[in-house]
This record gives C-alpha cells, sequence and structure tokens, in this order.
C-alpha cells in the first residue's frame, strides 16, 4: 500500500513539472500555473542577459512547452514512417550537437533538454554566443530566432529562406506580446514567496 501511495506521489510531481500550461500564448498564466518556471527563466536571464520574453517565445515557436516534442518522421511512399529530419527534442528543440557543445561549455552534464530549467538555460548560452558571433542583440528576437533556427554559420543565407523569415516574425511578435504581459504581472511574480510547480 504503501509503495503505491509513493508511486502515485511521483506521477502526480512528474505530471505536474511535465505537463503543458493550459494557455502557452499568455506568459503570466504560464508562470502562475509554473511559478518555479519563472525562478528559472529569471535566473536564466541575470546569467546571460537573454529577456525572460525571448526565452519564452522561442519554446512558443520551437516546442509549444511539449517537454517531449521531437520532429515528425519522414514517411516513405507517404505512409511508411521513416527517419526524423533531424535530432531536435525538447523544451528548446536543441539538437544533439549543440547540446553537447552547451554542456561541455557550461559544464552542465547533467541537463536534458527534457528539463525545462536546462533548457532556458540553454536558450540564454545560445543568444549569447549569438550576440557575440554575430552582434545581434539578445532583445532583437527577429534576428536572434533567425540564428537559432539556422544555426550561426547559416545566418548569413536566411534572406532566401521566405519560410525562415515568416517564423522568425511570429517569433517577434510573439515576444513582445509576452513582454507586455509580464510588464503587467511581473511585480506579482517578484513578491511570491511560495512555490507551485
Amino acid at each position: 500500500m504503501i509503495r503505491y501511495k509513493l508511486f502515485f506521489i511521483i506521477f502526480l510531481f512528474v505530471s505536474a513539472c511535465s505537463s503543458i500550461p493550459k494557455n502557452t500564448a499568455d506568459s503570466c498564466s504560464i508562470f502562475s500555473e509554473r511559478y518555479l518556471w519563472y525562478k528559472h527563466a529569471k535566473k536564466s536571464e541575470q546569467k546571460w542577459g537573454t529577456p525572460i520574453y525571448l526565452q519564452l517565445a522561442i519554446i512558443k515557436m520551437e516546442s509549444d512547452f511539449d517537454w517531449l516534442a521531437r520532429p515528425q518522421r519522414r514517411k516513405i511512399f507517404k505512409v511508411i514512417p521513416y527517419r526524423r529530419p533531424s535530432s531536435s527534442f525538447g523544451y528548446s528543440q536543441a539538437v544533439k550537437g549543440t547540446w553537447k557543445q552547451y554542456k561541455d561549455e557550461t559544464g552542465n552534464k547533467l541537463a536534458t533538454r527534457t528539463r525545462f530549467k536546462d533548457s532556458v538555460d540553454f536558450i540564454g548560452w545560445y543568444t549569447n554566443k549569438t550576440e557575440k558571433i554575430l552582434k545581434i542583440s539578445k532583445k532583437d528576437a527577429f534576428g536572434q530566432y533567425i540564428a537559432y533556427h539556422e544555426g550561426w554559420g547559416n545566418y548569413k543565407n536566411y534572406k532566401q529562406k521566405q519560410k525562415v523569415i515568416l517564423l522568425a516574425k511570429k517569433v517577434e511578435n510573439q515576444s513582445n506580446k509576452y513582454k507586455d504581459q509580464l510588464a503587467k504581472c511581473s511585480k506579482s511574480l517578484t513578491t511570491r514567496k511560495y512555490i507551485i510547480f
């Protein structure tokens, strides 16, 4: 009986930590449900200088806050499941190679792509390197997302990719919305003393 109760408690904890927030388009709603996420995003902002609203906008576009998100498999003859187009996975949709680079450079050896805390730290690290390599401000959501999506080496070719430009504009718009929303609730988030997973 004790074993079942323990399993149930663990199940509830994992579900609470990993389930998708009800309204992913509203930053205040997200942090109302997941206050610990706010603490992690704030810590990443303080560490890397990447605004919380940009962190959220990138995650919104990449995975819509689905911790197990990954690209759909390609299909042979439109029916038979085949390989996935990339190794993107988790909240940030980081690929294996870049995730390894992040872990090596930060020393965060236990980081996983399915943990929100690690994902926002990764985004902070990535956008910080983008600013250093490409001179794109961390407040420039449009430019930062293109570099995030295309990679530092392929950034210069983005004007030939209309689809990427459209995605970056969506991220920019969402980033502005999150920014406006946070301006209304950041005071209450900062003064909260309790934690909701």
